[in-house]
């Protein structure tokens, strides 16, 4: 009888479950959006009732296409990383979650920072900045601006894990997205109880953790007969989708760097060690027990693309992907020497900068919306070829950059990405599927499928090769240095912008 897996990735716009079978080949998958809500500028909030709404309505979508759904052997969960579900004794949601991509608790960052005694004193202990998209901040600000609920918090989940509680009944998250918390000693794979009582943050805050491939629960019983499933259906650890999507391409060890490009963009790579932290690289527990993952994350990457045929929609027809895409190929390599800096939202890496601001450099008259469009794509891989040059000091290898993610769906964000980088750029067997995919190959080690994650991954085979237009290497060679310097020099405008007073809503116009 054939055996399936299920891996479920709550996303930052839709929630995505997979079922693979013993030869790695996914045998059906669904998908279910939900929207994302911006009260303010910089903030970003979800209601995880519609996490599970959509988790929901995918898996009855996946499960009905299996010949039998009682040949389900186990669960894996990905998830955004650094969301903030705050739940009370009842475990009901007291708030909307605030989300990865939120800025709002930049300060509190500040405050965190200097209770541990400055940057070195808080690299000692968790082994990472205090990132603005951390959850240790968002828990400071919600101490401060909304004391009513933060009294009656007793726990706090990541997006995944809050999955896994509606699953399971279980308060439990792995040891990759407890390392984005902020809160975590990732050097020695546990939660810092120095920096919790430096933050008067009770231990009992914050969930048990588990390594990514062991059992974390057991499905609960009425779902297992509502949906068909065995009464002893196992959840496993899973990951943080930054960490275990890099797990999909099989970049668990030195040797292959992993791009993904989905709505954020991250670089990443895996090492034995857990290297010495300087704040310019996020450092994360690996997959594999006694593994580690550096990671840099721009939160702008296909983002960027989706918010520029948002705005370009609000002007004339909708367009495609697909059009937009040929809008792209229409302008020259480089974009006639239009530049654009990706930060719509504030940045986390290769710059810590809430307060940085997306822009387009070089705009002439003879621009048109082909270079408006290619000008994006290229910035965002501009962006990300300064993270893979951090990632190079670091001692990540990027002779093999292996690509994942929604956006890479399209051939020319390939292409775009070999130029730009000037290296080689792979697929492999399953990395399109990202964080529901590594959560299978996690959650296969702790079904017994395979012994390790190594022996998982092992299993990915290279199903694309591109390579680099050596034509291009110099033109792109020019633009990475002349973009390298824009975030410095328009960091002073950042800042005056940031401090100019707020329209005020009273006025009448």
């Amino acid at each position: 009888m054939e055996r399936y897996l299920l891996g479920i990735d709550v996303g930052t716009s839709a929630c995505k479950v997979i079922a693979v079978d013993g030869n790695g080949r996914v045998a059906a998958k669904a998908l279910a959006s939900y929207p994302l809500v911006s009260p303010r500028p910089g903030w970003a909030e979800q209601d995880p009732e519609h996490w599970w709404q959509a988790t929901q309505s995918a898996l009855a979508e996946v499960l009905a296409a299996l010949p039998d759904r009682r040949a389900v052997a186990g669960i894996g969960l990905s998830g955004q990383m650094h969301g903030l579900a705050a739940l009370d004794e009842a475990d009901n949601v007291l708030r909307p979650a605030i989300l990865w991509c939120d800025q709002r608790a930049a300060p509190h960052c500040d405050e965190i920072t200097a209770r541990a005694g400055g940057l070195d004193g808080l690299l000692a202990m968790v082994q990472n900045r205090m990132l603005p998209g951390f959850t240790a901040g968002k828990l400071l600000w919600m101490r401060e601006h909304e004391p009513e609920l933060f009294a009656r918090m007793r726990r706090m989940l990541n997006p995944k894990d809050y999955l896994r509680l509606r699953l399971t009944g279980e308060h439990i998250t792995d040891v990759s997205d407890a390392s984005g918390t902020g809160l975590f000693d990732v050097k020695r794979r546990a939660w810092s109880q120095a920096l919790l009582s430096l933050l008067d943050l009770p231990a009992s805050l914050v969930p048990e953790v588990v390594e990514s491939t062991e059992r974390a629960g057991v499905l609960r019983l009425e779902l297992a007969q509502a949906w068909g499933l065995s009464a002893d259906t196992p959840v496993f650890g899973g990951g943080g989708d930054s960490v275990i999507q890099t797990t999909s391409m099989g970049a668990i060890d030195t040797g292959p760097l992993g791009v993904t490009i989905g709505t954020a963009g991250i670089v990443a790579g895996g090492m034995r060690e857990c290297p010495v932290a300087t704040g310019q690289l996020q450092i994360s527990c690996g997959n594999a027990p006694g593994r580690w993952h550096v990671m840099g994350v721009t939160l702008s990457a296909g983002g960027a693309f989706e918010w520029l045929r948002g705005a370009l929609r609000r002007m004339t027809s909708a367009l495609s992907f697909s059009e937009m895409t040929d809008l792209a190929k229409a302008a020259a390599p480089g974009s006639d020497g239009l530049l654009f800096l990706p930060y719509l939202l504030g940045e986390r890496c290769p710059h810590v900068a809430a307060d940085g601001r997306a822009a387009w450099i070089g705009l002439t008259s003879m621009h048109d919306a082909s270079h408006l469009v290619r000008s994006v794509m290229e910035g965002v891989l501009l962006n990300i070829r300064a993270i893979a040059a951090l990632g190079s000091s670091a001692g990540l290898a990027c002779d093999e950059v292996r690509v994942s993610g929604g956006a890479t769906a399209e051939p020319l964000w390939l292409r775009l990405l070999a130029d730009v980088l000037q290296r080689e750029v792979t697929t492999v067997t399953g990395a399109s599927e990202g964080g529901a995919y590594g959560a299978v190959l996690a959650a296969g080690v702790g079904a017994g499928w395979w012994t390790t994650l190594d022996e998982a991954v092992s299993t990915l085979r290279v199903t694309e090769r591109i390579s680099p237009d050596a034509r291009l290497g110099p033109l792109y060679d020019a633009r990475f240095e002349t973009f390298r310097t824009l975030y410095d020099t328009l960091r002073p405008v950042y800042e005056r912008i940031a401090a100019e007073p707020a329209y005020p809503e009273s006025t009448n116009r």
